[in-house]
């Protein structure tokens, strides 16, 4: 009987292990998908960050709640990759006061290195950002 209660109590150990295991696995390898900049810092945006993740295969840069969009006529997302090379892609302020606060990355972006705010009116750069290291 000694032997049966304690091959029971083995058998739920392991049980409960494998439990703890199928579910830890899945939340740190999505951990080690998540990338995020240091805070921006420029002539119109100080603050606020960028984190890189993917989402159905997609790669997807979302702002933080604390970054504030600058006051300027026209300010835009833009990327810049491991290469130099630079794309312009949606504009921040969206209709009404909403913001675009997330966006899909093309798929012709090979890698993000760093992440501006672009003035498209201005030609300025408001602020940038980057990674430690490029992202995709």
């Amino acid at each position: 009987m000694n032997k049966f209660i304690m091959a029971k109590r083995v058998l739920t150990g392991l049980f409960v292990a494998v439990v703890i295991v199928i579910f830890l696995v899945p939340m740190s390898s999505f951990a080690a998908n998540e990338h995020t900049t240091m805070p921006f810092t420029g002539v119109k945006v100080n603050g606020g960050t960028v984190t890189h993740t993917k989402h159905h295969g997609k790669n997807v840069l979302t702002l933080s709640d604390d970054f504030k969009v600058p006051d300027t006529p026209d300010p835009h997302w833009q990327v810049v990759d491991s290469k130099g090379n630079v794309y312009l892609l949606e504009r921040l302020a969206i209709k009404g006061d909403k913001i675009n606060k997330s966006i899909t990355l093309p798929d012709y972006i090979p890698d993000v290195a760093k992440v501006q705010i672009w003035c498209a009116f201005a030609e300025t750069l408001l602020g940038e950002t980057q990674f430690d290291k490029p992202v995709m």
